[in-house]
């Protein structure tokens, strides 16, 4: 059995401790992050995974292997990034451009994953009190 129990969210309390003690360290892990930013990253990946299913339906052979979009995200123009697409998709039988559109349109104020990860998303940082 454990001599640790937990003690509330974040908190993890070690009954091996003298209970007399007035001064008990805790530990407390908090993880930083923008959850805004993240979840419209992760909506924009589902939103173009459907779209691509959508596009591709009864030929998912030929669906392209993947849609970079932190490579999207690097180029300089709205101009680049639809003709980036345009040669993903150029074996869609389906009519692309109001999917090209959209994709570009909703990569606008994206943030690349490395940097969600490195600006929002920092590792624990213990707190011992």
């Amino acid at each position: 059995q454990s001599e640790q129990q937990h003690a509330g969210p974040g908190h993890v309390h070690d009954s091996r401790r003298s209970p007399g003690r007035n001064q008990r360290r805790q530990a407390r892990v908090t993880v930083q992050y923008n959850r805004k930013e993240l979840q419209r990253r992760l909506d924009v990946e589902k939103w173009v995974e459907c779209g691509l299913d959508e596009l591709y339906r009864g030929r998912e052979d030929e669906m392209p292997e993947e849609v970079n979009i932190d490579e999207l995200l690097d180029l300089k123009t709205d101009e680049e990034r639809r003709q980036r697409l345009q040669v993903i998709f150029r074996s869609s039988h389906s009519s692309t451009e109001v999917f090209i559109r959209d994709l570009v349109q909703k990569l606008q104020g994206l943030q690349k994953q490395e940097e969600l990860h490195n600006n929002g998303i920092q590792l624990p940082q213990l707190h011992v009190y």
